[in-house]
């Protein structure tokens, strides 16, 4: 009998998002930014790449950041307070205390075992699979609440995660179900 708890999951993408609670002038604290992004007429807001950690945020008017691309909920954190704090040099009354919520969390794994998406498709509970459409199977779950997309490989994304723990139960749940169906 194969452990379920043998799978490991790798984080791919973690996006966060922060609320200032002050609306922000763009073409003020742009400037700030060492190399960023700021055309009006394609996207509403500043588009800021950070190096280190290696990550983007995109940041509007109405105070609002969002942060995409970090491989870990502690660099994400970092690079949201490194834009802000940037940008406080120019708007000095950007608040210092405010709310990070993690939004989604985008992890990999593999089950080390082909799968036959048209078995798991007939027997697995909440799937959608459309092999014209996409390669991949649709497995939603409802407890963690995150979806996973499965492919014949064994290899599987899970998406909606809001920590890491429960990107990696969600995995550890679809294999767990996929070995009770007889499916693995």
């Amino acid at each position: 009998m194969t452990d379920v708890t043998d799978v490991k999951i790798k984080v791919e993408n973690i996006v966060a998002s922060a609320t200032l609670g002050k609306s922000l002038e763009l073409p003020k604290v742009a400037p700030a930014l060492e190399g960023v992004e700021y055309n009006v007429e394609q996207f509403p807001g500043l588009v800021y790449k950070l190096k280190e950690p290696k990550t983007a945020a995109l940041i509007f008017g109405s105070g609002k950041l969002v942060c995409t691309g970090a491989k870990s909920i502690e660099n994400s954190i970092k690079a949201i307070h490194i834009a802000v704090d940037k940008m406080r040099s120019l708007d000095p009354d950007i608040p210092h205390e405010f709310e990070i919520k993690i939004q989604n969390i985008v992890a990999s794994a593999n089950l080390m075992s082909t799968l036959n998406l048209e078995a798991v498709a007939m027997d697995l509970e909440n799937t959608e699979y459309e092999p014209e459409q996409f390669p991949g199977l649709v497995y939603r779950l409802g407890e963690p609440k995150v979806v996973l997309l499965l492919f014949g490989s064994g290899k599987v994304v899970c998406t909606g995660a809001k920590s890491k723990e429960d990107a990696q139960l969600g995995v550890e749940k679809t294999k767990e179900r996929l070995i009770e169906l007889d499916l693995i």
